[in-house]
Protein backbone atom coordinates (compact mmCIF):
# COMPACT_ATOMS: atom_id res chain seq x y z
CA UNK A 1 0.00 0.00 0.00
CA UNK A 2 2.69 2.63 0.66
CA UNK A 3 4.62 1.67 -2.71
CA UNK A 4 1.39 2.63 -4.72
CA UNK A 5 0.91 5.85 -2.25
CA UNK A 6 4.29 7.30 -3.56
CA UNK A 7 3.45 6.30 -7.24
CA UNK A 8 -0.16 8.33 -6.63
CA UNK A 9 1.54 10.99 -4.31
CA UNK A 10 -1.99 12.11 -2.79
CA UNK A 11 -0.28 14.93 -1.32
CA UNK A 12 0.23 16.09 -4.44
CA UNK A 13 -2.31 15.30 -6.82
CA UNK A 14 -2.35 16.78 -10.68
CA UNK A 15 -5.43 18.08 -12.00
CA UNK A 16 -4.71 19.82 -14.88
CA UNK A 17 -5.37 16.57 -17.11
CA UNK A 18 -8.41 15.66 -15.39
CA UNK A 19 -12.08 16.46 -16.99
CA UNK A 20 -15.54 17.19 -15.85
CA UNK A 21 -18.36 15.17 -16.70
CA UNK A 22 -21.74 15.36 -15.98
CA UNK A 23 -23.15 12.47 -13.34
CA UNK A 24 -25.49 10.94 -16.20
CA UNK A 25 -22.13 10.07 -18.15
CA UNK A 26 -20.88 8.47 -14.91
CA UNK A 27 -23.18 6.35 -14.05
CA UNK A 28 -26.60 5.11 -15.51
CA UNK A 29 -29.43 5.02 -13.54
CA UNK A 30 -30.98 1.46 -13.72
CA UNK A 31 -34.88 1.80 -13.64
CA UNK A 32 -35.99 -1.90 -13.56
CA UNK A 33 -39.01 -2.02 -11.86
CA UNK A 34 -41.02 -5.72 -10.87
CA UNK A 35 -43.38 -6.63 -8.03
CA UNK A 36 -41.31 -8.42 -4.97
CA UNK A 37 -43.93 -11.78 -5.01
CA UNK A 38 -42.38 -11.71 -9.44
CA UNK A 39 -39.39 -10.39 -9.21
CA UNK A 40 -37.64 -14.22 -8.49
CA UNK A 41 -34.79 -13.60 -5.89
CA UNK A 42 -34.37 -14.30 -2.65
CA UNK A 43 -33.03 -10.71 -1.12
CA UNK A 44 -34.59 -7.24 -0.66
CA UNK A 45 -32.64 -4.82 0.26
CA UNK A 46 -33.78 -1.30 1.80
CA UNK A 47 -32.47 1.87 3.66
CA UNK A 48 -32.49 -0.02 6.81
CA UNK A 49 -30.12 -2.67 5.69
CA UNK A 50 -27.33 -0.11 5.12
CA UNK A 51 -24.88 1.33 6.74
CA UNK A 52 -23.96 4.94 7.04
CA UNK A 53 -20.78 5.48 5.27
CA UNK A 54 -20.03 1.81 4.30
CA UNK A 55 -19.76 0.32 1.20
CA UNK A 56 -20.84 -3.17 1.92
CA UNK A 57 -24.40 -4.65 2.49
CA UNK A 58 -24.08 -6.38 5.61
CA UNK A 59 -27.89 -7.32 6.51
CA UNK A 60 -30.58 -8.55 4.17
CA UNK A 61 -34.26 -8.74 4.01
CA UNK A 62 -36.40 -11.37 1.52
CA UNK A 63 -39.21 -10.35 -0.83
CA UNK A 64 -42.23 -11.30 1.29
CA UNK A 65 -40.93 -8.02 3.49
CA UNK A 66 -42.62 -6.02 1.28
CA UNK A 67 -44.85 -4.43 -0.84
CA UNK A 68 -45.33 -1.94 -3.97
CA UNK A 69 -43.19 -1.76 -6.68
CA UNK A 70 -39.02 -2.29 -5.94
CA UNK A 71 -36.14 -1.61 -7.86
CA UNK A 72 -33.69 -4.64 -9.68
CA UNK A 73 -30.56 -4.30 -8.96
CA UNK A 74 -26.97 -7.02 -9.69
CA UNK A 75 -23.87 -7.86 -8.98
CA UNK A 76 -21.87 -4.35 -9.35
CA UNK A 77 -24.66 -1.80 -8.92
CA UNK A 78 -24.78 0.73 -5.92
CA UNK A 79 -27.72 1.48 -4.08
CA UNK A 80 -27.68 4.67 -2.96
CA UNK A 81 -30.07 6.10 -0.50
CA UNK A 82 -31.91 9.22 -2.19
CA UNK A 83 -33.94 9.88 0.97
CA UNK A 84 -32.45 11.86 3.79
CA UNK A 85 -28.34 11.74 1.53
CA UNK A 86 -26.79 13.36 5.00
CA UNK A 87 -27.18 9.81 6.08
CA UNK A 88 -24.27 8.78 4.02
CA UNK A 89 -25.97 5.74 2.55
CA UNK A 90 -24.39 4.00 -0.61
CA UNK A 91 -23.19 0.13 -0.77
CA UNK A 92 -21.96 -1.96 -3.60
CA UNK A 93 -24.39 -5.24 -4.58
CA UNK A 94 -23.46 -8.71 -4.79
CA UNK A 95 -26.23 -10.30 -5.95
CA UNK A 96 -29.61 -10.28 -8.07
CA UNK A 97 -31.88 -8.84 -6.11
CA UNK A 98 -34.52 -6.13 -5.44
CA UNK A 99 -34.46 -2.63 -3.33
CA UNK A 100 -36.12 -0.02 -1.77
CA UNK A 101 -37.67 3.01 -4.26
CA UNK A 102 -36.31 5.30 -2.07
CA UNK A 103 -33.20 4.54 -3.32
CA UNK A 104 -31.51 5.53 -6.50
CA UNK A 105 -29.49 1.94 -8.29
CA UNK A 106 -26.36 3.10 -9.96
CA UNK A 107 -24.41 0.99 -12.64
CA UNK A 108 -21.39 2.24 -13.94
CA UNK A 109 -20.26 3.40 -16.77
CA UNK A 110 -16.67 1.87 -17.75
CA UNK A 111 -15.43 4.45 -20.63
CA UNK A 112 -15.90 7.04 -17.97
CA UNK A 113 -14.77 5.49 -14.36
CA UNK A 114 -13.76 2.30 -13.27
CA UNK A 115 -16.50 0.08 -11.72
CA UNK A 116 -14.52 -0.27 -8.93
CA UNK A 117 -13.82 3.10 -8.19
CA UNK A 118 -17.27 4.35 -8.15
CA UNK A 119 -18.47 3.17 -4.84
CA UNK A 120 -15.99 5.11 -3.67
CA UNK A 121 -16.37 8.27 -5.35
CA UNK A 122 -20.05 7.89 -3.86
CA UNK A 123 -19.02 8.53 -0.58
CA UNK A 124 -16.58 11.10 -0.89
CA UNK A 125 -17.75 14.42 0.26
CA UNK A 126 -17.58 16.42 -2.71
CA UNK A 127 -20.40 13.98 -4.20
CA UNK A 128 -22.42 13.96 -0.74
CA UNK A 129 -22.70 17.65 0.01
CA UNK A 130 -23.76 17.97 -3.46
CA UNK A 131 -26.22 15.77 -2.83
CA UNK A 132 -27.56 17.41 0.48
CA UNK A 133 -27.15 21.02 -1.22
CA UNK A 134 -29.89 19.19 -4.04
CA UNK A 135 -32.28 17.43 -1.88
CA UNK A 136 -35.50 19.01 -1.90
CA UNK A 137 -38.60 18.45 1.00
CA UNK A 138 -38.80 19.33 4.45
CA UNK A 139 -39.17 16.22 6.88
CA UNK A 140 -38.12 13.89 4.35
CA UNK A 141 -35.50 15.43 1.58
CA UNK A 142 -35.19 13.66 -1.60
CA UNK A 143 -32.98 13.86 -4.71
CA UNK A 144 -34.68 14.22 -7.91
CA UNK A 145 -32.74 12.35 -11.07
CA UNK A 146 -33.13 15.29 -13.06
CA UNK A 147 -31.30 17.61 -10.76
CA UNK A 148 -28.88 14.63 -10.24
CA UNK A 149 -28.16 13.79 -13.97
CA UNK A 150 -27.02 17.36 -14.94
CA UNK A 151 -24.59 17.34 -12.01
CA UNK A 152 -20.80 17.84 -13.03
CA UNK A 153 -18.18 16.02 -11.13
CA UNK A 154 -13.83 16.51 -12.11
CA UNK A 155 -12.69 12.80 -12.26
CA UNK A 156 -9.22 11.69 -13.13
CA UNK A 157 -7.70 9.74 -16.18
CA UNK A 158 -8.39 5.73 -16.38
CA UNK A 159 -5.14 4.80 -15.85
CA UNK A 160 -5.22 6.46 -12.73
CA UNK A 161 -8.19 5.52 -11.50
CA UNK A 162 -7.41 1.40 -11.40
CA UNK A 163 -4.68 2.69 -9.53
CA UNK A 164 -6.71 4.72 -6.90
CA UNK A 165 -9.12 2.40 -7.04
CA UNK A 166 -6.47 -0.47 -6.19
CA UNK A 167 -5.36 1.85 -3.18
CA UNK A 168 -8.71 2.27 -1.61
CA UNK A 169 -10.24 -1.91 -1.97
CA UNK A 170 -6.31 -2.41 -0.71
CA UNK A 171 -7.40 -0.07 2.22
CA UNK A 172 -10.82 -1.40 2.15
CA UNK A 173 -9.28 -5.43 2.87
CA UNK A 174 -7.57 -4.01 6.12
CA UNK A 175 -10.81 -3.26 7.28
CA UNK A 176 -12.60 -5.72 6.37
CA UNK A 177 -9.79 -8.60 7.75
CA UNK A 178 -10.45 -6.61 11.50
CA UNK A 179 -13.80 -6.97 10.92
CA UNK A 180 -13.15 -10.52 11.03
CA UNK A 181 -11.08 -11.06 13.92
CA UNK A 182 -13.76 -8.52 15.23
CA UNK A 183 -16.26 -10.97 14.71
CA UNK A 184 -14.74 -13.94 16.06
CA UNK A 185 -13.64 -11.92 19.25
CA UNK A 186 -17.53 -11.33 20.19
CA UNK A 187 -18.33 -14.83 19.12
CA UNK A 188 -15.67 -16.31 21.81
CA UNK A 189 -16.35 -13.77 24.54
CA UNK A 190 -20.83 -14.50 24.30
CA UNK A 191 -19.16 -18.85 23.95
CA UNK A 192 -17.20 -18.05 27.41
CA UNK A 193 -19.79 -16.10 28.72
CA UNK A 194 -22.68 -18.85 28.25
CA UNK A 195 -19.81 -21.34 30.09
CA UNK A 196 -19.79 -19.45 33.35
CA UNK A 197 -23.22 -18.36 33.11
CA UNK A 198 -24.18 -22.20 33.24
CA UNK A 199 -21.80 -22.62 36.27
CA UNK A 200 -23.21 -19.72 38.51
CA UNK A 201 -26.67 -20.02 40.60
CA UNK A 202 -28.37 -16.85 39.69
CA UNK A 203 -31.67 -18.11 41.01
CA UNK A 204 -30.23 -18.47 44.45
CA UNK A 205 -28.36 -15.19 43.46
CA UNK A 206 -27.98 -11.72 45.95
CA UNK A 207 -31.04 -9.97 45.68
CA UNK A 208 -30.10 -6.02 44.19
CA UNK A 209 -31.04 -4.25 47.14
CA UNK A 210 -28.79 -6.46 49.34
CA UNK A 211 -25.56 -6.25 46.41
CA UNK A 212 -26.00 -2.62 45.88
CA UNK A 213 -25.74 0.37 48.35
CA UNK A 214 -28.70 1.27 47.04
CA UNK A 215 -31.35 0.77 44.01
CA UNK A 216 -33.16 3.88 42.75
CA UNK A 217 -34.05 5.76 39.49
CA UNK A 218 -33.81 9.42 38.13
CA UNK A 219 -36.00 12.18 38.33
CA UNK A 220 -39.89 11.67 37.23
CA UNK A 221 -40.07 15.17 36.70
CA UNK A 222 -39.66 17.48 33.95
CA UNK A 223 -36.98 19.99 34.98
CA UNK A 224 -37.17 23.46 32.68
CA UNK A 225 -34.79 23.09 29.80
CA UNK A 226 -31.77 25.60 29.63
CA UNK A 227 -29.56 27.04 26.80
CA UNK A 228 -26.64 25.59 29.18
CA UNK A 229 -26.20 24.42 32.68
CA UNK A 230 -25.99 21.02 33.79
CA UNK A 231 -26.90 18.09 31.55
CA UNK A 232 -29.87 15.76 31.84
CA UNK A 233 -29.28 12.82 30.00
CA UNK A 234 -31.49 9.83 29.39
CA UNK A 235 -31.98 6.33 28.55
CA UNK A 236 -30.76 7.13 25.38
CA UNK A 237 -27.64 8.87 25.92
CA UNK A 238 -26.70 5.08 26.93
CA UNK A 239 -25.20 3.48 23.44
CA UNK A 240 -23.39 0.23 23.14
CA UNK A 241 -22.78 0.15 26.66
CA UNK A 242 -20.98 3.14 27.23
CA UNK A 243 -22.35 6.84 28.07
CA UNK A 244 -22.77 9.45 25.23
CA UNK A 245 -22.46 12.62 27.03
CA UNK A 246 -24.03 14.72 24.18
CA UNK A 247 -27.10 16.07 24.66
CA UNK A 248 -29.16 19.30 24.24
CA UNK A 249 -31.04 19.48 27.48
CA UNK A 250 -29.11 21.38 29.83
CA UNK A 251 -31.06 22.20 33.32
CA UNK A 252 -30.21 25.06 36.04
CA UNK A 253 -28.32 24.65 39.33
CA UNK A 254 -31.11 24.11 41.63
CA UNK A 255 -32.82 21.75 39.40
CA UNK A 256 -29.94 19.70 39.24
CA UNK A 257 -29.24 19.84 42.98
CA UNK A 258 -33.19 19.18 43.35
CA UNK A 259 -32.86 15.86 41.21
CA UNK A 260 -29.82 14.79 42.42
CA UNK A 261 -30.74 14.45 46.13
CA UNK A 262 -33.18 11.09 44.26
CA UNK A 263 -30.71 10.00 42.00
CA UNK A 264 -27.27 11.45 42.47
CA UNK A 265 -24.86 9.13 40.02
CA UNK A 266 -20.89 8.58 41.35
CA UNK A 267 -17.93 6.52 40.35
CA UNK A 268 -18.83 3.05 39.93
CA UNK A 269 -22.77 3.10 39.42
CA UNK A 270 -24.69 1.31 37.09
CA UNK A 271 -26.88 3.34 35.00
CA UNK A 272 -29.99 1.45 33.33
CA UNK A 273 -32.43 2.18 30.27
CA UNK A 274 -36.03 1.79 32.21
CA UNK A 275 -37.90 3.00 29.15
CA UNK A 276 -37.54 3.33 25.10
CA UNK A 277 -34.02 1.41 25.05
CA UNK A 278 -34.84 -0.69 28.02
CA UNK A 279 -31.91 -2.83 29.16
CA UNK A 280 -29.17 -0.65 28.06
CA UNK A 281 -26.43 -0.67 30.72
CA UNK A 282 -23.52 1.24 31.41
CA UNK A 283 -20.60 1.51 34.50
CA UNK A 284 -19.56 5.45 35.36
CA UNK A 285 -16.20 5.09 35.05
CA UNK A 286 -15.34 8.74 36.19
CA UNK A 287 -16.78 10.99 38.35
CA UNK A 288 -20.28 12.80 36.89
CA UNK A 289 -21.45 16.37 36.82
CA UNK A 290 -25.07 14.88 35.34
CA UNK A 291 -28.50 14.13 36.35
CA UNK A 292 -30.35 11.54 35.33
CA UNK A 293 -34.14 10.75 34.01
CA UNK A 294 -35.69 7.74 32.67
CA UNK A 295 -32.23 5.47 34.21
CA UNK A 296 -32.24 2.90 36.70
CA UNK A 297 -28.76 3.95 38.91
CA UNK A 298 -27.35 1.14 41.08
CA UNK A 299 -25.20 2.88 43.54
CA UNK A 300 -21.99 1.01 45.12
CA UNK A 301 -19.07 2.42 46.02
CA UNK A 302 -16.97 -1.29 45.66
CA UNK A 303 -15.61 -1.87 41.77
CA UNK A 304 -15.60 -5.80 41.89
CA UNK A 305 -19.37 -5.39 42.85
CA UNK A 306 -19.78 -2.74 39.65
CA UNK A 307 -18.02 -4.91 37.33
CA UNK A 308 -20.27 -8.19 37.93
CA UNK A 309 -23.43 -5.90 37.65
CA UNK A 310 -22.42 -4.20 34.38
CA UNK A 311 -21.25 -7.85 32.85
CA UNK A 312 -24.04 -9.59 34.04
CA UNK A 313 -26.84 -7.12 32.98
CA UNK A 314 -25.27 -7.17 29.53
CA UNK A 315 -25.26 -10.49 28.91
CA UNK A 316 -27.14 -12.67 26.51
CA UNK A 317 -28.84 -14.05 29.30
CA UNK A 318 -30.16 -11.68 31.35
CA UNK A 319 -30.95 -9.83 28.49
CA UNK A 320 -33.03 -12.67 27.19
CA UNK A 321 -35.15 -12.68 30.37
CA UNK A 322 -35.52 -9.14 30.20
CA UNK A 323 -37.05 -8.89 27.35
CA UNK A 324 -39.48 -11.99 27.98
CA UNK A 325 -40.50 -9.81 31.44
CA UNK A 326 -40.97 -5.71 29.43
CA UNK A 327 -43.82 -4.20 30.03
CA UNK A 328 -45.87 -1.95 27.71
CA UNK A 329 -47.61 -2.22 24.39
CA UNK A 330 -45.96 1.17 22.17
CA UNK A 331 -43.33 1.72 24.67
CA UNK A 332 -41.72 -1.18 26.28
CA UNK A 333 -40.52 -0.15 29.97
CA UNK A 334 -39.26 -1.50 33.26
CA UNK A 335 -40.29 -0.64 37.02
CA UNK A 336 -38.24 0.69 39.54
CA UNK A 337 -40.00 -2.74 41.16
CA UNK A 338 -38.44 -5.22 38.55
CA UNK A 339 -35.18 -3.46 39.17
CA UNK A 340 -35.35 -3.92 42.96
CA UNK A 341 -36.26 -7.50 42.64
CA UNK A 342 -33.36 -8.85 40.45
CA UNK A 343 -31.08 -11.49 41.63
CA UNK A 344 -27.32 -10.78 40.87
CA UNK A 345 -23.69 -13.25 41.33
CA UNK A 346 -22.15 -13.93 44.04
CA UNK A 347 -19.22 -11.83 44.44
CA UNK A 348 -17.73 -14.61 46.75
CA UNK A 349 -17.96 -17.37 43.92
CA UNK A 350 -15.09 -18.06 41.86
CA UNK A 351 -16.46 -19.02 39.02
CA UNK A 352 -18.18 -15.46 39.14
CA UNK A 353 -14.51 -14.13 39.59
CA UNK A 354 -12.98 -16.08 36.62
CA UNK A 355 -16.41 -15.06 34.37
CA UNK A 356 -15.36 -11.29 35.26
CA UNK A 357 -11.41 -11.69 34.33
CA UNK A 358 -12.25 -13.08 30.80
CA UNK A 359 -14.84 -11.12 30.29
CA UNK A 360 -12.49 -7.81 31.19
CA UNK A 361 -9.79 -9.28 28.77
CA UNK A 362 -12.59 -9.77 25.72
CA UNK A 363 -13.99 -5.92 26.55
CA UNK A 364 -10.25 -4.71 26.35
CA UNK A 365 -8.88 -6.86 23.04
CA UNK A 366 -12.94 -5.92 21.49
CA UNK A 367 -12.07 -2.29 21.95
CA UNK A 368 -8.65 -2.67 20.57
CA UNK A 369 -9.92 -4.29 17.42
CA UNK A 370 -12.76 -1.51 17.26
CA UNK A 371 -10.34 1.42 17.91
CA UNK A 372 -8.41 0.07 15.18
CA UNK A 373 -10.79 -0.34 12.58
CA UNK A 374 -11.99 3.50 13.22
CA UNK A 375 -8.86 4.74 12.69
CA UNK A 376 -8.51 2.74 9.57
CA UNK A 377 -11.81 3.79 8.23
CA UNK A 378 -10.92 7.00 8.46
CA UNK A 379 -7.78 7.47 7.10
CA UNK A 380 -9.90 5.34 4.42
CA UNK A 381 -12.06 8.70 4.29
CA UNK A 382 -9.27 11.03 4.31
CA UNK A 383 -8.05 9.24 0.99
CA UNK A 384 -11.46 9.52 -0.72
CA UNK A 385 -11.48 13.25 0.03
CA UNK A 386 -7.81 13.62 -0.96
CA UNK A 387 -8.89 12.03 -4.34
CA UNK A 388 -12.13 13.65 -4.77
Amino acid sequence: METMTQKIDLNNLDKSTWETFKFEDIADKISKTVKPDKADVDVYIGLEHIDAEDIHIRRKGVPSDVKGLKQRCSPGDVIFGKRRAYQRKAAIVGFEGICSGHSFVFRANPDIIDPKLLPFFLHSNQFMHRMVDISVGGLSPTINWGDLKKQQFLLPPKDQQNKLAELLWAMDEVIESDRIVLHNAESTRLSTEKTYLSKIDIKNGINSETFFDRVTDGTHDTPKRKNEGYRLLTSKNIINYSLDLFTDYFISENDYNEVNKRSKPDKNDILFGMIGTVGQVCRILEEPDFAIKNMGLFKTKNPLKSKIAFHYFKSRQFQFNLNAQLSGTTQKYVSLGYLRSLKLPNPEDNNVLNWINEAEKFDNLITTIMNKIASSKALQKSLINQVF
